[in-house]
């Protein structure tokens, strides 16, 4: 395989993670967003457990996706297949 390819696949992955970083990174502020705030979501969030709930899942799955996309950062820039294996 030549050089070049393998670089441009670098690049791509390490690009696709920090995109997976940057969505996970969003949905962990709106879903803090949603738990915290007082005056905008609080009041629908107070009247429906299940929109209360949603707001830690948002919180949860967006802290699971920038920790999977700062790894993958990590292994594409290293090349360590264990590290883009997570």
């Amino acid at each position: 395989v030549p050089m070049g390819v393998l670089s441009c696949m670098k690049y791509l992955m390490f690009i696709f993670n920090v995109l997976v970083f940057a969505g996970g990174t969003c949905l962990a502020g709106l879903g803090v967003w949603v738990a915290v705030d007082p005056a905008g979501f609080q009041d629908i969030v107070a009247t429906k457990a299940v929109l209360s709930a949603g707001a830690y899942l948002l919180l949860a799955v967006g802290i699971a996706l920038a920790l999977l996309g700062f790894l993958g950062c990590c292994g594409a820039l290293r090349r360590s297949r264990p590290l883009l294996l997570v």
